[in-house]
């Protein structure tokens, strides 16, 4: 999502939070990992993607994208809609179960037992942005149904992809134990609350155990920022962003967080090995006013196929559309999964897809 303004008494109240935490903060930049800077005079300190001038996209629909499919009943033409089909049968025994909330929230349970949650928000935006995108040009979503206070305890750790409104809300995180770990990209700690967190920022290819896994954040292609006083402050790209690749005696499990599509789904690959379940968006890359930009940072559903067949995907789990979506970047709440089963089939895709609807999951 792009820049919003806020007031310098939000900025000033931030800082003052910032300056008197005592969270516990733990940063990882092993020597194997990996961070790319700004060259731009004055924002050396700026993160940047891994391959920025990236644009030479395989695939891209442009006539028919979005047929009409039987799989879906929908209350308006592709709006609200509920996915009816069945997926496709899997012998895969990984050990993993996906439960999807909406928009990019999912709880994890691994095969050690553990609970995991990416990006959980349950709420609207954090103030006051919350009535911000209202009054611009947005509206409030459909709320997910919020976990019970027994599964929020229960919570071994979160993951978060980046800190954009729509992925890191801060009025969800008291809800979770003292001892819930935070696992963020660099940079991201700052943006906590006060409230003894622990919280270990990552930069790319580091990595983390918890319990039996194996925990890697990896790169995405996308950006950063939260905070614009003009004239005064602003933090473009001041944080890192990207996935998170989960690991346990050879069964992986990757989120990949708000991206476009780029060369780093290679790379992941030929770092990793093929991946057995793949959480992948396919939404918010539809602007009329600004089609390269939102195309460059979140995938189109092609794309999401493209990236899962380099990754070699034994199945593909698609998010960011859906009836509890803010519906930012796209035409309706449903668009983008009418387009991925158009592509699918147009592509003769060989990667299995698992479509949820918001409340439901599966066990791999």
């Amino acid at each position: 999502m792009k820049y919003i303004a806020f007031s310098l008494a939000s900025a000033l109240a931030l800082c003052i939070a910032a300056c008197s935490s005592i969270n516990q903060t733990e940063r990882l930049t092993p020597p194997d990992s990996v961070v790319k800077y700004s060259s731009m005079e004055g924002y050396q300190d700026r993160f940047i993607n891994l391959f920025p001038k990236f644009k030479d996209y395989p695939v891209t629909c442009n006539e028919d994208c979005y047929q009409p499919s039987e799989l879906l009943t929908c209350n308006e033409p592709m709006e609200q809609c509920t996915y009816n089909g069945d997926s496709t049968p899997l012998s895969l025994d990984t050990g993993y179960t996906v439960k999807w909330y909406g928009h990019a929230s999912f709880r994890i349970t691994t095969p050690d037992n553990q609970q995991f949650l990416f990006d959980p928000v349950f709420n609207q935006f954090d103030w006051p942005v919350n009535w911000a995108f209202r009054l611009s040009a947005g509206f409030n979503r459909n709320e997910p149904q919020q976990p019970s206070d027994s599964v929020l305890n229960a919570t071994d750790a979160v993951m978060y992809s980046h800190i954009h409104y729509d992925h890191f809300n801060k009025g969800d995180i008291q809800a979770f134990s003292a001892d819930t770990a935070f696992l963020t990209p660099l940079g991201f700690a700052e943006h906590f609350p006060d409230g003894d967190f622990n919280i270990t920022e990552m930069a790319w290819y580091a990595s983390k155990p918890l319990g039996k896994m194996n925990v890697h954040f990896v790169p995405g292609h996308h950006f950063s920022n939260r905070i614009l006083v003009p004239y005064l402050y602003e933090d473009e790209n001041k944080t890192l962003w990207g996935g998170w690749l989960l690991e346990h005696q050879g069964n992986t499990l990757f989120f990949a967080g708000d991206t476009g599509y780029s060369p780093h789904f290679k790379q992941i690959r030929e770092k990793y090995g093929e991946i057995d379940v793949c959480l992948l968006p396919i939404a918010s890359y539809f602007s009329a006013e600004s089609p390269a930009f939102y195309r460059k940072v979140h995938m189109t559903p092609e794309d999401a196929l493209i990236a899962a067949k380099e990754l070699n995907c034994k199945v593909m789990v698609p998010w960011g559309y859906g009836n509890n979506s803010w519906k930012m970047g796209d035409k309706t709440s449903h668009s983008a999964l009418f387009r991925l089963l158009t592509m699918h089939e147009r592509l003769a895709s060989e990667i299995p897809l698992h479509i949820l609807n918001e409340g439901e999951q599966v066990s791999f």
